[in-house]
C-alpha cells in the first residue's frame, strides 16, 4: 500500500515574507484531513486538521470573522 506524502503550498497571497503557513491540500481525499506547517520550520511540527474544521475556518476568514481592525 503506498501512502501519499504531503504537497505544501503557500497561498498566493503571501508576500514571502516569513510569516506564512503551508497546507497540504492533497490529503483532504484520501485522510480527510488538512496538514498545516510553519513555512519557516519545516521540518517542524505538523497540525492535522480535520476538512470539516479547516473549511469553516477558510469561510470565517473570508466573511472576515477574524478581523481585528
Amino acid at each position: 500500500m503506498k501512502t501519499e506524502s504531503p504537497r505544501w503550498f503557500k497561498s498566493s497571497y503571501s508576500s514571502n515574507g516569513g510569516d506564512c503557513v503551508e497546507v497540504a491540500a492533497n490529503l483532504v481525499v484520501s485522510q480527510g484531513i488538512v496538514p498545516v506547517r510553519d513555512s519557516k520550520t519545516v521540518d517542524g511540527p505538523v497540525v492535522a486538521v480535520r476538512t470539516a474544521a479547516f473549511s469553516a475556518f477558510v469561510a470565517g476568514v473570508q466573511a472576515g470573522n477574524f478581523d481585528t481592525a
